[in-house]
């Protein structure tokens, strides 16, 4: 049985999203202040998080960001009231998987949270041996087996869904992928809502990888038919 953390202030709203994924089968705990929240996500390890942003004590960014500070690498499904994109571009570079807008249809909550632990079940097997050699791409040094990235022989810490972003378009050798594709891929599913997802981890990518941003080498867009890596 999936364990699926449930951090949200509002009571009633809590105690409907329990209900809904209890009947889908999770085991769900639930938590209504953010320090409470990241507590629980230490001692209940569960399979997924979903955080709400505007939290008591801590709010959701400070969550996730302590989060990914102390190691802890679940996914994460923010829930936000906040439609801004720059609220969204944060807590994906903070490390969140997926997020939903408030007000949500139920339907499309419990298929994000689906498809985000699907992904996370694919990403747990264990890869071939061949694909767990370090790859050297120019300066820069991807090693699959400890998820970790160099450029210049300095450690670049990479987000989790920035990490299989790379480590999906290093496997295509070059060859052009679809948004579409990536976003099947890299977080299993596929929504129009969130397509400009894989869009905001590949300019994080580029921030942190590229020499010049403005000028990418490393990961080129092809237009209107996705992006590659240099191969």
């Amino acid at each position: 049985m999936k364990r699926v953390l449930l951090i949200e202030d509002n009571k009633d709203l809590a105690f409907g999203l329990r209900s809904n994924l209890e009947i889908e089968g999770y085991d769900v705990q639930t938590s209504a202040n953010g320090s409470d929240g990241l507590r629980q996500a230490k001692s209940f390890d569960p399979d997924l998080v979903i955080l709400d942003l505007m939290l008591p004590q801590m709010d959701g960014f400070e969550v996730l960001k302590a989060m990914r500070d102390r190691g802890l690498q679940m996914p994460v499904l923010i829930l936000t009231a906040r439609g801004e994109e720059v609220d969204k571009v944060r807590g994906l570079r903070l490390g969140a998987d997926d997020y939903v807008t408030k007000p949500f249809g139920l339907m499309e909550l419990l298929a994000r949270v689906e498809a985000v632990l699907r992904r996370s079940t694919q990403s747990e097997i264990q890869p071939t041996s061949s694909t767990l050699e370090p790859i050297a791409i120019g300066d820069i040094v991807i090693s699959p087996k400890t998820r970790t990235v160099r450029k210049n022989k300095r450690v670049v810490d990479l987000a989790p869904k920035e990490f299989d972003l790379l480590l999906e378009l290093i496997r295509n050798n070059g060859a052009v992928v679809s948004r579409m594709d990536l976003m099947k891929s890299v977080w299993g599913h596929s929504s129009t809502i969130v397509s400009r997802t894989v869009d905001t981890h590949i300019a994080e990518l580029r921030r942190k990888l590229e020499t010049e941003v403005a000028n990418p080498t490393l990961i080129i867009t092809v237009r209107k038919a996705g992006y590659r890596i240099r191969h």
